[in-house]
């Protein structure tokens, strides 16, 4: 290298054609270093050739299937076709990689062939001495293209290769995809129709001993596609020993730290009698959500020990006909399940699901009488729960009857799958706010922790709320799925969400409004959540005037999460800026008519969060009222009077009108007090007492001093006025009623005489007559 510069630094100087060929050859080896580095950076294909052989085994599997399936089962066609979905996915993602992939290397190999084309190579120095060192820089640099190319010419190959694989692989999994299809269409135009014969008229079909192998052999190998899904298995166990450990944790503190301990547990029942089954229970609704297109196979799995911890719990905290009835509905769902895995129509399956459906009503209706006569508690609409159930399996009985198998099977059970769920997720919410009511109770002796700072009572309903919510969604996505209509309806739902549609010149979604609306909310919600822990945090401080005052920030920090909010709703819905340019324009059209106070109150919101002329905590008057300020918000203001009425204030009356702010500068109030003698009294006695007095006390300030003055002299007092300073101005009625007692003991144990507010007319009669004299002596005391 060093030989290499000295010559290039030699021949600028001597010789311009050798220098352009040296300055050609150091072009072309960092040229070659590049593309040396981009085959071997960008081409890891190690991923791809791995997991490819599982796919296409599983596509060849799915084949197999497919061409032997003899089942008119809509719940195993779309297991399937699940399946082969989510082939498709990764086989799309694999094709993206390999195409990049492949792009690259293709401009490599363009950059090669050009380098190889250039004349650089044909040109020789005219110098003699120089030839032999060129000649082999040179021919190093052609050794290297070509190792550089025959690399780039195998990567190509194997590229190749892979696309071929994976494009094969993708067209067979298109071409299963529209047969299932067609089969899945075909099942839904003869779902109604006498497809199996009236039960009367059975047929043999196939024998029960072979569908049942084939049943059972089939759905383990569906099960063996979950051989990857390691990564959800341990989020599942993950869910299970956090959620466990966090009751157990939470439980043992409270025994050992809560001085009501047996209070706490009683209202905890599930959740802290029982944490392994809740956990186990939680763990299992949550768990199937982890993956992506599970078999059903695996579902059922889930599903029952989903049942089994239920029951538990059931048989430990309920009564006694209640966990029997349910221990036998058990029983017929864990048959139900069986039936369902089959692939093969058989009588055995046929009469099995009618008895099942006979069990399942005369089950329910001896239940029913039970809890018409025992009056015992149950779970809320249990009675509509089990006439409901009652109804879907007298459905299905008469379907079955009429030959109509399949949609029987399928109302069947999804009628107890759906009837279990709910019992499920009942109890999914009453485990999830008993586990949060532990862990405040668990942590109420922490002042310093965070549920130190939550209410119980009022997290309670919104929490149930949003559980209750979540819940249901989860219940109807159950529904749709084993109704076997989960795709068509998720399909209809994103189609009218993402349809464009035209108001005027303006296009829109109904999903983007969805979105806009739905940040919009969170914004809010979190504002709300924001002044819950503001406002319950205060009252864990002393109520200092700064402590009171930072409160007044907390309106700016709404305003800034609203506008965040609306930020990101505009870019999360994909609203152009321009047209809602256009709508603020139209809106502020309608503010100059008709919005005038509003807009004005908004205003005057934002002054008050800015200029703080006024803030939470202080003590004011406007408009003839006074009171404290809880709460400045942004279009109106809370004051709390003192006879325990809230005064709403528009803001634009705290920025228009003059307020009286008696804590602006700091907590402090000034007292005045009258104080009133008889003549005779000392004047300069009286003002001593009262110095002495007043500057003898704790609670009233030393700076500034206490003041006494001799106001006036009335025809019947003297009159002082007395002056003194409260520190607080929250309390400085109470000082004013101590002081005044305090006096009044003073001036009576003084001998202090007080003005009496009477005045006396005395009348002189003469010689006792009846009529007054004229001019009779008349004196005031």
């Amino acid at each position: 290298m060093l030989r290499r510069d000295s010559l290039i630094r030699y021949y600028k100087t001597s010789d311009t054609s050798t220098n352009n060929l040296l300055q050609k050859i150091e072009y072309y080896t960092e040229s070659f270093n590049q593309i040396g580095n981009t085959l071997n950076r960008g081409l890891d294909t190690a991923e791809i050739s791995s997991q490819l052989p599982k796919v296409e085994r599983t596509v060849t599997l799915v084949r197999n299937l497919i061409a032997k399936d003899r089942s008119g089962t809509l719940r195993y066609l779309y297991a399937i076709k699940d399946i082969l979905s989510h082939r498709q996915d990764e086989l799309d993602i694999w094709q993206n990689e390999l195409a990049d992939m492949n792009s690259k290397l293709v401009d490599v190999h363009g950059n090669l062939t050009q380098i190889h084309r250039d004349s650089v190579f044909s040109i020789f120095p005219t110098d003699s001495t120089l030839m032999l060192t060129f000649l082999q820089q040179r021919t190093a640099l052609v050794n290297k293209g070509h190792k550089l190319d025959s690399i780039n010419r195998k990567a190509l190959l194997r590229v190749g290769l892979l696309q071929n694989r994976v494009t094969s692989a993708y067209i067979s999994i298109i071409d299963q995809k529209e047969l299932i299809n067609h089969k899945i269409h075909n099942f839904s135009l003869n779902a109604l129709n006498c497809e199996s014969g009236y039960i009367w008229d059975v047929k043999n079909g196939s024998k029960f001993l072979s569908a049942l192998t084939r049943t059972f052999t089939v759905n383990t190998k569906l099960f063996r596609l979950l051989n990857g899904e390691t990564l959800n298995h341990v989020l599942a166990l993950v869910v299970l020993f956090a959620f466990g450990g966090w009751i157990y944790v939470n439980r043992k503190r409270v025994i050992n730290n809560h001085e009501q301990q047996e209070d706490v547990l009683a209202q905890a029942t599930y959740a802290a009698n029982y944490p392994l089954a809740s956990a186990l229970l939680i763990a299992t609704i949550i768990a199937p959500f982890f993956y992506d297109h599970p078999p059903v196979v695996f579902l059922e799995i889930i599903f029952l020990v989903s049942i089994s911890s239920l029951l538990y719990i059931i048989y430990k905290t309920c009564p006694s006909p209640a966990f029997r009835y349910l221990l036998k509905l058990f029983c017929i769902t864990l048959l139900f399940s069986i039936s369902n895995l089959f692939i093969e129509i058989t009588a055995i399956d046929r009469y099995a699901v009618l008895l099942l459906a006979a069990l399942t009503v005369l089950l329910n209706l001896q239940f029913l009488k039970h809890i018409r006569i025992s009056h015992e508690p149950y779970v809320p609409h249990a009675r509509a729960a089990l006439w409901l159930l009652s109804a879907l399996e007298v459905i299905s009985f008469l379907m079955n009857i009429t030959g109509r198998f399949s949609l029987s099977k399928i109302i069947g059970i999804t009628a107890v799958y759906n009837f279990w769920q709910a019992l499920c997720l009942y109890y999914f919410v009453q485990i999830l706010v008993q586990s949060l009511f532990l862990q405040l109770e668990a942590n109420k002796s922490d002042k310093n922790n965070i549920s130190s700072y939550l209410d119980f009572k009022l997290l309670q309903g919104k929490f149930r709320n949003i559980l209750n919510i979540a819940a249901f969604v989860i219940w109807v996505v159950a529904l749709l799925q084993n109704l076997s209509i989960e795709e068509n309806v998720f399909d209809f739902i994103g189609n009218f969400l993402t349809q464009s549609r035209a108001l005027g010149g303006t296009l829109f979604t109904f999903g983007s409004i969805i979105i806009f609306v739905g940040v919009i909310w969170l914004s809010s919600v979190v504002a709300r959540i924001i002044s819950y822990f503001y406002d319950f945090a205060e009252q864990h401080k002393s109520k200092t005037s700064a402590g009171r005052k930072s409160k007044t920030s907390l309106l700016l920090i709404r305003i800034g999460i609203f506008s965040v909010g609306f930020l990101l709703a505009v870019g999360a819905s994909g609203f152009p800026l321009d047209k809602i340019t256009i709508i603020i324009s139209a809106l502020g059209v309608g503010v100059g008519f008709g919005l005038q106070n509003i807009v004005n109150n908004l205003v005057s919101g934002l002054i008050l969060a800015f200029e703080k002329p006024v803030q939470v905590g202080d003590v004011i008057e406007v408009s003839n009222r006074s009171g404290t300020i809880k709460e400045i918000g942004i279009r109106s203001s809370k004051i709390a009077t003192g006879n325990g009425a809230e005064i709403i204030i528009p803001n634009g009356d705290l920025i228009s009108q003059h307020v009286i702010n008696w804590t602006l500068s700091d907590n402090n109030r000034q007292v005045e007090l009258n104080i009133s003698v008889a003549y005779g009294c000392d004047v300069d006695v009286v003002k001593s007492l009262l110095r002495d007095l007043l500057s003898n006390r704790d609670d009233i300030m030393i700076s500034p001093a206490p003041v006494v003055y001799l106001n006036n002299l009335s025809p019947s007092s003297v009159d002082f006025k007395v002056f003194f300073w409260a520190a607080d101005i929250s309390m400085y009625q109470q000082l004013k009623s101590r002081v005044l007692s305090a006096i009044y003991k003073l001036f009576e144990t003084e001998g202090i005489e007080l003005p009496k507010s009477g005045t006396d007319v005395n009348v002189y009669l003469p010689n006792g007559g009846t009529e007054p004299n004229k001019n009779p002596p008349a004196s005031n005391r």
